[in-house]
């Protein structure tokens, strides 16, 4: 069971389910969510300004000058021996202004492998890691972004890599706590593939999203369209038909935060795809609902989140991000 779950995972896990249409895309890892806040306001977000410096990832437009200086490590620990890490760091260089670095590395773990006949064979080990450098530009009430990333894959000793860029937009309402952002993603060409007859592709996206709070209420809202570039999102299941009403949702992620104190927030997302991809035939086990908390000790932000899959299965991520400007006792370059 733990083998087939693990599998399946392999398939269906790279998003919170960012389910694909009927040309399977490489790189698909590039789509899930690699920290604590983002995994629990529901997956896909690219609205959410100067709150997290990994939402750089999400949108090369979420990280500006304030963020200078901050440095983030995330774990997320999945089914069996799955597990993504990722880490960022924004510098301010005197000529360049603030570049925003980060690594994400999804590891498989081991998996057991198997012949055309079914007969087990030596085990192997696969993973995908994406290297990042981000810029963003403020031009009044709009920050403009661009991403670099080079992306590595290795599945069972089939590896292909890729180079790629996000461009992103951000407006800023002047007097409302009030951000629009756009993100076109992983624009570029795939440099070396598994095979030689292999055609691995990108996972072209465009995203879409809204952040806003209420004037004289604690909570903070997020929704975000995703898979715009996609005409269909159902994961391989020739008998689903979904009415029109149905297909909107599979697009579409919600996100709230709890806004309790200016250093403690409680999290919360639902992604619909995700509970319509994973949910088993009798129940829906949670999936797609997710949840979390972030706290702020001193200088050292704490981010927790759990995300449902199906019954008894869960994913749990956890963020530390801290100013480190004065541990390094930095020089401006």
């Amino acid at each position: 069971m733990r083998r087939k779950l693990l599998l399946y995972l392999l398939v269906a896990l790279t998003t919170p389910a960012f389910a694909q249409d009927g040309v399977r895309k490489s790189f698909e890892f590039l789509h899930m969510p690699n920290n604590a806040r983002q995994a629990a306001l529901g997956g896909p977000n690219v609205s959410l300004a100067d709150r997290d410096l990994n939402f750089f990832f999400s949108n090369p437009a979420l990280s500006g000058d304030s963020l200078a200086g901050t440095a983030s490590a995330s774990y997320q620990f999945y089914v069996a021996s799955i597990g993504q890490a990722t880490v960022a760091y924004a510098h301010k260089f005197k000529k360049l202004g603030t570049l925003n670095f980060g690594v994400q590395h999804l590891n498989y773990g081991t998996i057991n492998g198997y012949d055309a006949t079914g007969a087990p064979t030596d085990d192997f080990k696969s993973g995908e890691t994406v290297l990042v450098v981000g810029k963003s530009h403020q031009v009044r009430h709009f920050r403009l972004g661009v991403n670099v990333k080079m992306a590595f894959s290795n599945i069972a000793g089939y590896r292909a890599s890729a180079l790629m860029m996000d461009v992103g937009g951000l407006f800023v309402h002047p007097s409302q706590d009030l951000r629009v952002g756009l993100a076109v993603k992983n624009l570029g060409a795939v440099l070396s593939q598994y095979s030689p007859t292999s055609s691995a592709t990108l996972p072209f996206d465009v995203q879409l999203g809204v952040t806003f709070k209420p004037e004289h209420m604690p909570l903070r809202f997020s929704i975000t369209g995703y898979n715009l570039a996609r005409r269909n999102v159902i994961y391989n299941d020739p008998d689903a038909a979904p009415g029109s009403f149905d297909k909107v949702l599979r697009r579409l992620t919600f996100g709230a935060e709890v806004l309790l104190h200016k250093n403690v927030n409680v999290l919360l997302g639902y992604n619909y795809l995700v509970h319509q991809e994973l949910k088993l035939a009798n129940a829906g086990g949670g999936a797609g609902l997710s949840f979390g908390f972030s706290a702020r000790i001193k200088s050292v932000e704490f981010v927790f989140s759990r995300g449902g899959y199906v019954v008894g299965n869960a994913g749990y991520t956890f963020t530390l991000s801290k100013n480190i400007d004065s541990l390094l006792k930095r020089r401006d370059l």
